[in-house]
């Protein structure tokens, strides 16, 4: 381990590619160092210490690497943040985290608009607000760093990234792990060793492919852990389903982070299309996030071969994780623990549940993955569980193992829908509906019923070469009796424009469920 790392290969192979960022332009690794060192020592010389925060808004982009390397190396906690939260949101944010520098992007209006007013109302210091653009009231990063060195600073320590938690109820959350004292290189390092869970080795010509933002936890673990590994990445924007199959072809990429969603559209893509580009590179596709419908991961296994990969995991911690060849004997799993972790499942009344049998799932806090829900120690015990003398934790999901130790995910807690006293999950119905040509995507969701607690709501985004119709409506409905049990066939089918997904494909299942509830006391 003491050979890698991206300080080290930059200081020692500074030509090699580092970074192609969306305009495909490429950055060496001896040009992101530079830029890395200058914000290094800038930021403190503007007296942000060890253990302070860095926060930041910004698009995908070189940036948002160069502000990662330079916490990474200087024992900073930097906090990612969605840059498509609304100024409150973000302002919520930078109080809570007691952020004492704040990068920031005007590249998108809406972006600039948010940060403008989260600074605004909560009177964040001018002298503390640095853009990746022209923005009133900023520094802008060029601007901030001009005056500083590129040589390595001394003193370097690893520091870590504090990522907010969604909010699924409440306010956001920040994850806090505690620093590991040591050379940045070796700590990192250790840390990207969970590329070795998916058969990715150091050094060995991998190039990484970013289709999903980076503020999403796993989007940035996987990228980082790739430069530590001596890998190149390969940055896009935004996720276009042929525009990652040019990059991927072009660039020969062996690896990436997805989500279901991304394959659905890749999937969706004519045979024509798909048949332009040559995926053969491909070596560990890894994807999570959310459940894959089976006929879907099927389908990419088919088309990539065993360079399809899953894992389970959370913000907090995990997990599980499966190869191509094992999942197709247990199709639908999210696989068996990986090194390290275990995986309990826990029933209602506290007990551990038998094989086969559904319950709350809970994984093992390891030393390295320990946590703390920053403000809310009152979250953070709630979440865990004492079993057997160690410490597991949850995020409310529904599964069960097998005999041989696989895990199958059911659908989160919060998610399910109790009708009659049955529990009903989304997912399951969500998969069935994936599979008819005329959807482009689905949600799920339980709405009122007065005699049945709760009633099965579909809200369907059609493909382009769909209309709503009538028609349409009684295929569709014909098709879900054809696919699902009675108990589980909506009462009622909604057709939507656009689904209220972020661009990593997470779905925002309460701004559609949530006016349902309105006059209610609370979901069933």
């Amino acid at each position: 381990m003491s050979e890698l790392g991206f300080y080290r290969f930059a200081n020692s192979q500074p030509d090699e590619i580092a970074i192609v960022d969306p305009s495909e332009k490429t950055w060496t690794r001896g040009e992101l160092l530079a830029k890395t060192n200058q914000l290094t020592h800038a930021l403190r010389d503007f007296g942000v210490q060890k253990g302070d925060v860095v926060a930041t808004v910004l698009p995908n982009s070189v940036e948002y690497y160069i502000a990662y390397l330079a916490c990474a190396q200087s024992g900073f906690y930097m906090v990612p943040i969605n840059w498509h939260l609304a100024g409150p949101e973000i302002a919520y944010i930078l109080e809570d985290s007691g952020a004492k520098a704040f990068i920031a992007s005007g590249e998108i209006s809406a972006m600039e608009e948010a940060c403008l007013k989260a600074v605004s109302a909560i009177n964040f210091p001018a002298q503390a607000c640095i853009s990746t653009t022209v923005m009133e009231g900023f520094i802008h990063l060029d601007d901030f760093v001009s005056s500083h060195p590129i040589s390595n600073p001394e003193d370097r320590t690893a520091g870590q990234v504090m990522n907010y938690t969604s909010g699924t109820t409440g306010k956001p959350k920040g994850v806090k792990r505690s620093l590991v004292p040591g050379e940045p290189d070796d700590i990192l390092s250790m840390f990207a060793m969970i590329l070795s869970f998916f058969g990715i080795q150091p050094q060995e010509n991998n190039v990484h492919i970013v289709g999903s933002p980076l503020y999403h936890t796993a989007v940035l673990v996987h990228s980082t852990a790739a430069l530590h590994y001596g890998h190149s990445v390969v940055l896009m924007e935004k996720f276009e389903a042929e525009k990652m199959l040019y990059l991927i072809d072009k660039y020969k990429v062996t690896t990436s982070h997805m989500v279901p969603t991304q394959f659905h559209r890749l999937l969706q893509l004519s045979d024509e299309i798909k048949n332009k580009y040559d995926c053969s590179s491909t070596r560990a596709m890894i994807h999570a996030a959310a459940p894959c419908p089976i006929h879907t991961k099927q389908e990419m296994i088919k088309w990539w071969g065993n360079s399809i990969w899953e894992y389970y995991a959370a913000t907090e911690g995990g997990g599980t994780v499966v190869d191509a060849q094992s999942w197709s004997k247990f199709p639908g799993t999210v696989g068996q623990a990986w090194p390290g972790a275990e995986i309990k499942i826990i029933s209602e009344d506290g007990t551990e549940a038998d094989l086969d049998t559904q319950g709350t799932v809970f994984m093992k806090l390891g030393e390295a993955t320990k946590f703390e829900y920053k403000g809310d120690e009152a979250k953070t015990k709630k979440e865990r569980l004492v079993i057997d003398d160690q410490l597991y934790f949850t995020v409310g999901d529904i599964g069960y193992l097998n005999a041989e130790g696989y895990l199958f995910l059911c659908d989160r807690k919060i998610d399910m829908i109790i009708s009659g006293g049955a529990n009903i999950y989304p997912a399951e119905i969500e998969s069935a509906f994936l599979m008819h040509p005329a959807v482009a995507d689905v949600a799920v969701f339980g709405i009122p019923n007065e005699e049945w607690g709760e009633e099965v709501k579909a809200v369907i985004e059609l493909n382009n070469d769909h209309q709503e119709s009538d028609e349409l409506l009684a295929t569709l409905m014909h098709f879900a009796q054809e696919n699902l049990a009675k108990m589980k066939l909506p009462r009622s089918i909604d057709f939507i424009e656009k689904l209220p997904r972020d661009e990593n494909g997470k779905l925002y299942k309460r701004r559609l469920r949530d006016p349902y509830w309105k006059d209610h006391s609370s979901n069933v």
